[in-house]
């Protein structure tokens, strides 16, 4: 039994180190614009069951408990809290929040073909081309594609995205374009990439698009960033547990190897 207890402990070991690097990866991106923090989900693995519940003893009486001696544990998922973040404002007239629920859709090259990703981060600028784009490290382009003239001087977009431009001479406003939003059905099935970007997956479900506050989706706040929503506190805390958990199964394996030893020592 002292084996098994080794190769049991090893187990929670190999899951502590997982969730180690899950929060050492939230505490990294706390100042990533519309981060969203994950959580690794544990659940115990096979059984050995020495004797089944409710077998019948030598007086046909049913045992009312069992003997059975869990085998470890591992990872079950990693989940994605898409809690809303806090609010920074800019006073740059590209910088979008969403309040609510909904990704904005942008084109990004995802194993060398361009598809269309969906992010949170509202941090957009111009490309050579004056659309707009993402200030990651990609320069993911807006879709539907929206291109801001050369000549104007000012920017407004509403709650609702519609973008609208004042050109260098005029006193009104003219409408260029409609941003929309997209949401899932199951969005922590969205399978995560480099760039603040996620993908959709059959697990999320397609994405149902619509312009923001329409269908249920958020709305759009101009000359504001998302903040992530990793809280450091509480991220510290987990590290914490996750330090006193790693060390507790290494005190396991340290108890069964001694075990281990005395059985051994016994044929002296």
């Amino acid at each position: 039994m002292g084996i098994q207890a080794l190769y049991t402990s090893a187990t929670g070991l190999k899951a502590m180190d997982f969730k180690l690097n899950v929060v050492a990866n939230n505490l990294a991106n706390v100042e990533t614009t519309a981060f969203k923090r994950s959580r690794a989900n544990f659940e115990d693995i096979l059984y050995q069951t020495l004797e089944e519940p409710g077998l019948r003893n030598g007086l046909d009486v049913p045992l009312p408990m069992g003997q059975q001696v869990g085998l470890g544990v591992q990872v079950s998922s990693t989940q994605i809290n898409f809690s809303q973040g806090a609010f920074d404002h800019t006073e740059q007239p590209l910088d979008l929040a969403i309040e609510g629920d909904g990704f904005f859709q942008v084109q990004s090259i995802v194993d060398g073909e361009e598809r269309t990703v969906f992010t949170r981060s509202g941090n957009f600028t111009l490309n050579v081309n004056g659309e707009l784009v993402l200030g990651n490290s990609v320069g993911a382009r807006l879709e539907p594609a929206i291109t801001i003239p050369p000549d104007a001087t000012d920017v407004a977009i509403s709650p609702q995205g519609l973008v609208q431009v004042r050109l260098a001479g005029a006193t009104e406003f003219s409408d260029i374009g409609q941003i929309e939003l997209a949401k899932f059905i199951n969005p922590a099935g969205l399978k995560q990439l480099a760039g603040n970007l996620y993908l959709e997956t059959d697990a999320s479900g397609p994405p149902i698009t619509a312009n923001p506050t329409q269908e249920g989706l958020g709305s759009l706040q101009q000359n504001y960033l998302e903040l992530s929503n990793v809280e450091p506190v509480r991220e510290l805390v987990d590290l914490i547990r996750t330090q006193r958990s790693f060390e507790l199964n290494s005190q396991a394996i340290q108890s069964a190897d001694q075990t281990l030893q005395v059985v051994n020592n016994l044929r002296r």
